[in-house]
């Protein structure tokens, strides 16, 4: 019966889609996280009666056609690069981008990641480097015994160096972006990559030709908003249990259907 394999399908659909919500609940407190949300088709359907055919050797043609359909697909779970809520933290290094860009980071193959989650911390040289030791580019060092780090909007490092009353500049943090942000590669960690859909990367400066501008001392939050996941789930729940009433019913009918041939 094609009702099982149909609702088969919104089954399969419906337990992705909580996957996808699960995981951006998951993620509801992870610095930088862009949430996901999965999007659907319906498949193909079979033709029993097209609409427009011709109904009748005078030239009438069928204005409602029979067409059946063979249930749904997952197409994508896109990212939502939407801005998250700036956070407040004090820290030195803690960067939160406000507005377009990514912040650049070089993996230990030499090759780039980029990301918004901007927890950065010193390693044992001084550079300014990620959670994972990965160092923010361009690669900034911070001398040795200086104080009163700051980070302006547009992402000019200055420190205090002993023997000094005026800030030394150190280094300048810079921005990337991309044509088509939902088009990145989510790597985990808080990272992405480019792809051919993301479009080539584009660095440039903090607050100056459409980037946005860093704010020291806060991160952005996810942007996951919890009423509308738990929503989102419960429909998704809801969803799963009617395809399986479909399925509970379509046996039932094969099963009176079975029991007439006895």
């Amino acid at each position: 019966m094609r009702a099982l394999y149909t609702a088969a399908t919104g089954m399969a659909a419906q337990e992705l889609n909580v996957q996808v919500i699960s995981n951006n609940i998951a993620n509801l407190r992870t610095t930088g996280y862009k949430k996901q949300r999965a999007q659907f088709q319906d498949l193909i359907y079979d033709h029993v009666q097209r609409v427009g055919a011709q109904a009748s050797d005078q030239g009438t043609v069928i204005p409602v056609g029979i067409d059946i359909g063979g249930g749904v697909k997952t197409v994508g779970t896109p990212r939502l690069m939407t801005q998250g809520t700036l956070s407040p933290t004090g820290g030195d290094l803690d960067i939160a981008v406000r507005g377009e860009g990514y912040f650049k980071i070089q993996l230990p193959d030499n090759t780039y990641a980029y990301t918004r989650d901007g927890s950065f911390t010193t390693d044992g040289t001084g550079r300014i480097v990620n959670a994972q030791g990965n160092p923010v580019q361009p690669t900034i060092t911070i001398p040795q015994n200086a104080s009163q780090l700051t980070i302006n909007p547009q992402g000019q490092v200055t420190v205090l160096l002993p023997g000094s009353t005026t800030p030394t500049t150190v280094g300048q943090i810079g921005l990337t972006r991309f044509i088509n942000k939902a088009g990145l590669q989510s790597i985990g960690d808080n990272l992405f990559t480019d792809t051919p859909a993301s479009g080539p990367p584009q660095d440039g400066l903090a607050n100056a030709d459409g980037f946005g501008d860093m704010q020291q001392g806060n991160l952005e939050q996810a942007n996951v908003e919890v009423v509308s996941e738990i929503s989102d789930l419960i429909a998704a729940q809801r969803a799963y249990e009617m395809n399986a009433k479909v399925v509970s019913a379509a046996d039932q009918m094969m099963q009176s259907t079975t029991g007439m041939f006895r």
